[in-house]
């Protein structure tokens, strides 16, 4: 919708401005393109000439153009209308992006961190008079004013991907530090878990949920690994029985999980296994352990 309206806009003001231009006497554009020509300013509604970015090459051009008819007065008239839309959408462009940049509050690596529009809205500013502007003059300020739309529309680019990289940058560096952070907050758990309370915890826990073991096998259990390994994960035996159930070899946790030599969760969860298939509870593996001094 709102590039239909954009397209209606530009048809009204491209009829708007052939009517009023093809109105005009020829000898108007005799009348005025030395003064054009030189850039010098002109009383005939508006206030001022183009800006001083036009230089005179251009504008000689511009006259060129318009003494060999190679532009017919109703195309200079829709090319204006079309250059005044272009233009106010680069301004716009550019205004929405300073505030971008400014409400970003990122650093920005670029030379310029907003973009000038002034220069360009003036220019904007005297094509609104287009319908009563001189002939030579409007050709003039409108190759002007093309060219001041291009350098904003290029310092907007650059300016956008400047603020692009600065938020592709900030994005990284917050999942870096969610990352560090997740990391360092694992570390802590694992730490937690692996002191002897925290063993101690996590195997009542394990044995209840998975098991059905109440509090007095958790006492069997906690008699039984007390002696095998104090609840010491880096527990070892000369004879390579390894960890808090002291399995021999150590290994053989792994079938529990792969961090089984830093993780005393990995190891309860194997020990207790190994306790229900060979002893079906924690308290006949205390008695035979008792017994025989091993289990």
């Amino acid at each position: 919708m709102i590039q239909k309206t954009r397209a209606l806009q530009r048809a009204s003001d491209a009829a708007s401005a052939r009517s009023a231009i093809t109105a005009r006497r020829p000898m108007l554009i005799l009348g005025t393109a030395a003064a054009a020509i030189l850039g010098v300013t002109l009383t005939t509604g508006i206030v001022s000439a183009p800006s001083a970015g036009a230089d005179t090459g251009e504008r000689v051009t511009a006259v060129a153009q318009l003494f060999s008819a190679a532009e017919p007065i109703t195309k200079i008239a829709d090319t204006a209308a079309v250059t005044v839309a272009e233009a106010e959408d680069a301004v716009a462009a550019a205004e929405s992006l300073n505030v971008a940049v400014a409400s970003s509050g990122l650093p920005i690596v670029a030379e310029e961190t907003s973009v000038d529009t002034d220069a360009l809205a003036k220019d904007v500013h005297a094509l609104g008079e287009r319908d009563v502007m001189p002939l030579l003059l409007l050709t003039v300020l409108s190759a002007d004013t093309e060219k001041q739309t291009q350098a904003v529309a290029a310092k907007t680019e650059t300016l956008q991907a400047a603020l692009t990289a600065a938020q592709e940058k900030k994005a990284a560096d917050d999942a870096a530090a969610a990352a560090a952070a997740q990391a360092a907050e694992a570390a802590a758990a694992l730490a937690a878990a692996n002191t002897v309370d925290g063993a101690k915890a996590t195997a009542r826990d394990m044995a209840a949920s998975q098991y059905g073991w109440g509090e007095s096998q958790f006492s069997c259990l906690n008699s039984l690994w007390t002696k095998e390994s104090s609840w010491n994960y880096q527990a070892h035996n000369p004879s390579g029985a390894t960890g808090i159930p002291q399995a021999l070899p150590g290994s053989k946790m792994a079938s529990a999980g792969g961090d089984w030599q830093t993780n005393a969760a990995t190891q309860i969860a194997w020990g207790l296994g190994y306790i229900s298939s060979v002893y079906g509870s924690p308290c006949s593996a205390w008695s035979h352990s008792q017994a025989t001094n091993w289990y």
